[in-house]
C-alpha cells in the first residue's frame, strides 16, 4: 500500500516501463517531465503532434527525444484522435495530455466511437499528500464533471472506490462532503450525501465505508466529530473526500497545495485505461507524480 506519493518513483515499483501516448507534448514543460518519467523508468513515452513543435520545443530547450517514438499529426485534434486508437490498438496502456486543452481531449476520448467508455461517467481522482494528514487522502471530482447530480456522483464515486482498490486500500473511507453534518431540504448536497449512504447500504454502490453528510473539519479531525458528538466509523480516518461539485473541489484541493503544502497527483478513471490531465501550473514533481500515479494504476489493470 502507498503511504507516500515519493514511493511511486521507487525502484522496481514497475515490472517494466509502460506505454503511454503524450498528446501534444508542444512545450518543453511536459517533454521534460516525460522525460524524468522515461529516467525512472516508470513510461515509454510515444509523442503524438506536430512533428516540427514537439522537434522546435525539445531543441529550444536542449532536450533529447531522439530515443521516442514520435507520430505526426497535423494538429491537437488530430493527435486526440490518433492517441485514442493507440490505446484501442493496445500500443499505449494509458493517455498523458500534453499542450491540448482538456475540453478538447475529454471531449474526443468521452465520444462513443472511441470505445473507450466503460458504463460510468469519467471523473478525477486527485491524491493528495498533506503534511498534516497521517495518511494519503484522494478528493474528487475536482476536474471534470461541474455539478454533478446524484448518479453522477454515484459513478465519481464508485470510480474513486475502485481507484483506492488499485492502491490496495480493501475497503477505502468514504466521507461526502457538505456544509453541514445534517440533512437539510435546503442543501442538495446533503440530501445526495444521504442517498449515496443509503445506496451503499443497498449494494448500488460496492467496496467501501461510507459517511454523509460530514463537514470537512469532523470528517478529517476526529476531534471535531467528538465536539460535535458524531459517531462514524470514517471520521478522523477518512481515505477519500466526494466533494460536492468542481468548484468546491476545485478550491478545496488547491487551498491544501498552495495553503497547506499538500503534494498531489491526479488521474481520470471511469475510461477503459487512465488519463493524466498534467498542468502547466503543477510543478515538476507533481507532474512527475501524477504520471507515475498513472502508469501505476495501468499496471494493476494490466496484472489484474
Amino acid at each position: 500500500m502507498l503511504t507516500k506519493l515519493s514511493q511511486l518513483l521507487a525502484q522496481g515499483r514497475f515490472v517494466s516501463p509502460v506505454p503511454a501516448v503524450v498528446v501534444h507534448p508542444t512545450t518543453d514543460i511536459i517533454l521534460q517531465s516525460c522525460i524524468q518519467a522515461h529516467q525512472h523508468h516508470i513510461i515509454t513515452p510515444i509523442l503524438v503532434g506536430p512533428k516540427h513543435k514537439i522537434e522546435k520545443a525539445a531543441t529550444d530547450a536542449n532536450l533529447d527525444i531522439s530515443g521516442f517514438m514520435l507520430v505526426n499529426a497535423e494538429h491537437s485534434h488530430d493527435a486526440v484522435e490518433i492517441a485514442a486508437k493507440m490505446v484501442r490498438e493496445q500500443q499505449a496502456d494509458f493517455i498523458i495530455k500534453g499542450s491540448v486543452h482538456t475540453d478538447e481531449l475529454m471531449g474526443v476520448l468521452i465520444d462513443k466511437t472511441q470505445n473507450l467508455r466503460t458504463e460510468r461517467r469519467m471523473s478525477h481522482v486527485w491524491l493528495m499528500e498533506s503534511p498534516t494528514y497521517h495518511k494519503l487522502l484522494t478528493l474528487t471530482d475536482c476536474a471534470l464533471n461541474v455539478v454533478p447530480d446524484l448518479l453522477t456522483k454515484k459513478d465519481i464515486l464508485q470510480n474513486a472506490i475502485d481507484f483506492a482498490h488499485a492502491l490496495d486500500i480493501e475497503q477505502p473511507k468514504v466521507a461526502i462532503l457538505a456544509a453541514v453534518e445534517e440533512v437539510k431540504p435546503q442543501m442538495q448536497s446533503t440530501i445526495d450525501a444521504a442517498a449515496l449512504c443509503k445506496m451503499a447500504d443497498r449494494g448500488q454502490i460496492t467496496g467501501a465505508l461510507l459517511d454523509g453528510p460530514l463537514a470537512f473539519d469532523n470528517a478529517i479531525s476526529q476531534q471535531s466529530a467528538d465536539i460535535k458528538h458524531i459517531h462514524s466509523p470514517v471520521t478522523g480516518d477518512v481515505d477519500i473526500l466526494l466533494v460536492p461539485d468542481l468548484e468546491a473541489g476545485n478550491m478545496l484541493g488547491k487551498q491544501l497545495i498552495y495553503l497547506g503544502e499538500a503534494k498531489a497527483a491526479g488521474i481520470v478513471m471511469g475510461s477503459k485505461v487512465p488519463i493524466v490531465l498534467t498542468s502547466r501550473s503543477d510543478d515538476e514533481l507533481d507532474r512527475l507524480y501524477s504520471i507515475a500515479l498513472g502508469a501505476y494504476v495501468a499496471q494493476k489493470r494490466k496484472q489484474a
